[in-house]
C-alpha cells in the first residue's frame, strides 16, 4: 500500500481534535500559538504568523486570516482571537481546509462506475465484526439512496476503498496521534488509494453518544471519499466540526443530498415488488395531471439569488427558472419565467453586463450566451473556455463588470478571475483568492452586480455593499431587501 500512496495524486481529509481553553482575558501567547496552528491548516491558502510586538507586518496577515475564519463559522467578524474563536477552534473536526469550495474538491473528482467495491481489512474490538459491517453499509447506504451508485462489500482482493482500523504511523504518511487527537482520515476519489477510508484505533468507537460514533464519522469521511468537501451550513453531515446527533432513521442532510447529486445526478426510484400485485382496478375519472413546482417566494427571508444583473438599467434578479425585473426608477417589481422570454435558456448561474457593447451574458453549466435586450444574439450559446478558464471550470457562480477598469470578474468557487473586455482575455495574475483580492465579502459569492456605483456581492440570504475602488465592505444586508416586501 505505501508504493502506490508514494505517487497518490489525490487529497486526504482528517477529523481532529483540537484542545484549547476559553480565556476570561486576554489570550495569552500559547493561545495565538494554537490559533496560528489552527489557521495554517484549516485557512492554509496563505501564509499566517500569529501577531506579536516584534513582527508587525504579520499582524494583518494574522488579523485578515481569522476574519475569514470567523465568517466561516457565522461569528462576529472583529479580526480578534475572543473566547468565541477558541471555543470553535477547539471542537472535534475533520482536518480538511475550510476555505476549498464546498460540493466539490478543486477539479471535481468522482468516481466513474456504478457499482463501487469495499473492504474492511482490519476491524476495531471496540465493537463486533457484524456491528461494523451493518454500521459501514448504512453509512454508505445514505448516498446510495439518493445518487445512482451502489456500495458492494467484497472480503478478498482489491477493492476501489479499503477500510481500516489502525494506530499511530499505519503506512500513509499521516500517523494517528492517540486518544481525543485524529479521529479518522480519507481520501478523495481516484487510483490507488482513493477513497480509502482509515480511523484511529486509539478512539473508543461506539454506535451511541459516547465516544466517537462510528457511523456519523464514517457517513463524513465517506462523503470527502465521494468527492465533497465541507459545508458551512451547520447542521450538514459535511459541517467541519463533529456534532453527535440521533442516528436513528437518520437522512442525508438537504445540504449534503443536493451537493452530492450535483457530482453524481439524482437516483431513480429503482424499488421493485416481490410479488406480482394484484391489477389495480379499472379507473373511474382521470387522474390530475402532475403539478408544476411552485416559483420561488421573493420575501423569503432565507432567498438566494443564482445571479443578479442590470439590462438597460434594470435590475433582474434570477431564482430557479423565473427572474424578478425591477426598474431603476422603482414602479414595482414584476416576475417571469426565464424560457418565456429567452427561448432555450432553462436557468442562468451567472450574469453581467457590458454597457458599451450593449449587450448581457448569461452563463448556465458549462456554456453562456449573449442577451440583446430580450434576444439572443446569433452564434450562441458559446463554451466557456473562450473566456480562457481552465478546463476544470465547468461552471460559473458570478460575475459583474467593473466599468471604470473595464474588467469583468468571475467567481468559481473561492477564487475569481479577472477579464479584460477590450482585449477579450483573461488578464495574467489570476485566478486569485476571494478573500485576498477582495477583503471584507467573504470566500465565496453567489450572484455579484453593480447598482448606483456599488458592486454588492450576494452569499447564501446576505449580500456585502461594496466599494470596488477602496476595497471596503460598507454594510451588509438580506438578498430580499429589493423585493420590495415591506
Amino acid at each position: 500500500m505505501e508504493g502506490a500512496l508514494a505517487v497518490k495524486t489525490v487529497m486526504m481529509v482528517v477529523i481532529v481534535v483540537n484542545c484549547g481553553a476559553v480565556p476570561t482575558t486576554s489570550p495569552s501567547q500559547e493561545e495565538l500559538s494554537k490559533a496560528q496552528a489552527y489557521l495554517s491548516q484549516f485557512f492554509s491558502d496563505v501564509g499566517v504568523s500569529a501577531p506579536s510586538s516584534v513582527l508587525r507586518s504579520s499582524l494583518d496577515s494574522f488579523e485578515e486570516t481569522l476574519k475569514e475564519m470567523q465568517r466561516f463559522f457565522g461569528l462576529k467578524v472583529t479580526g480578534q482571537l475572543d473566547s468565541n474563536v477558541i471555543e470553535v477552534m477547539a471542537r472535534p473536526r475533520c482536518g480538511f481546509t475550510d476555505v476549498t469550495r464546498y460540493a466539490q474538491f478543486d477539479g471535481r473528482p468522482k468516481w466513474d462506475k456504478p457499482v463501487i467495491t469495499y473492504r474492511i481489512t482490519v476491524y476495531t474490538p471496540d465493537l463486533n465484526q457484524s456491528d461494523v459491517d451493518a454500521t459501514i453499509a448504512k453509512a454508505l447506504k445514505l448516498y446510495s439512496d439518493v445518487i445512482p451508485l451502489d456500495f458492494k462489500q467484497i472480503h478478498s482482493g482489491t477493492a476501489d476503498i479499503v477500510i481500516m482500523f489502525k494506530a499511530g504511523d499505519h503506512g500513509d504518511f499521516a500517523p494517528f496521534d492517540g486518544e481525543n487527537g485524529v479521529l479518522a482520515h480519507a481520501f478523495s476519489p481516484g487510483e490507488g488509494s482513493g477513497g480509502d477510508t482509515h480511523f484511529d484505533e486509539d478512539e473508543n468507537w461506539t454506535l451511541t453518544s459516547s465516544g466517537a460514533n462510528l457511523f456519523l464519522v464514517a457517513a463524513h469521511e465517506f462523503g470527502h471519499a465521494l468527492g465533497l468537501a465541507h459545508s458551512q451550513v451547520q447542521t450538514a453531515l459535511m459541517y467541519p466540526t463533529y456534532q453527535y446527533v440521533d442516528t436513528e432513521g437518520y437522512k442525508l442532510p438537504d445540504d449534503d443530498r443536493e451537493g452530492v447529486q450535483v457530482i453524481y445526478g439524482v437516483r431513480a426510484s429503482s424499488a421493485q415488488p416481490t410479488a406480482k400485485p394484484d391489477p389495480d382496478p379499472l379507473p373511474t375519472k382521470k387522474p390530475p395531471e402532475p403539478t408544476s413546482e411552485p416559483p420561488p417566494d421573493r420575501c423569503s427571508m432565507n432567498l438566494i439569488f443564482d445571479a443578479v444583473t442590470s439590462i438597460q438599467r434594470k435590475l433582474y434578479f434570477f431564482k430557479a427558472g423565473y427572474f424578478w425585473k425591477r426598474r431603476s426608477s422603482w414602479d414595482g417589481i414584476t416576475m417571469w419565467k426565464i424560457q418565456s422570454v429567452w427561448p432555450g435558456i432553462s436557468k442562468v448561474d451567472a450574469a453581467y453586463e457590458y454597457k458599451r457593447s450593449n449587450t448581457a451574458i448569461f452563463f448556465e453549466g458549462d456554456h453562456y450566451w449573449g442577451i440583446r435586450g430580450n434576444t439572443v444574439l446569433p452564434g450562441y450559446p458559446k463554451p466557456l473556455s473562450d473566456f480562457g478558464f481552465p478546463p476544470s471550470v465547468t461552471s460559473v457562480d458570478a460575475a459583474v463588470h467593473v466599468s471604470f477598469v473595464s474588467r469583468t470578474l468571475l467567481f468559481v468557487g473561492n477564487k475569481y478571475w479577472s477579464y479584460n473586455e477590450r482585449r477579450g482575455r483573461m488578464d495574467s495574475g489570476y485566478p486569485r483568492f476571494i478573500f485576498k483580492g477582495l477583503p471584507g465579502i467573504g470566500s465565496r459569492v453567489d450572484a455579484a452586480f453593480e447598482n448606483k456605483g456599488s458592486l454588492f456581492f450576494s452569499y447564501g440570504s446576505r449580500q456585502t455593499e461594496y466599494n470596488y475602488q477602496r476595497r471596503r465592505a460598507l454594510r451588509t444586508l438580506l438578498n430580499n431587501g429589493w423585493m420590495d416586501c415591506n
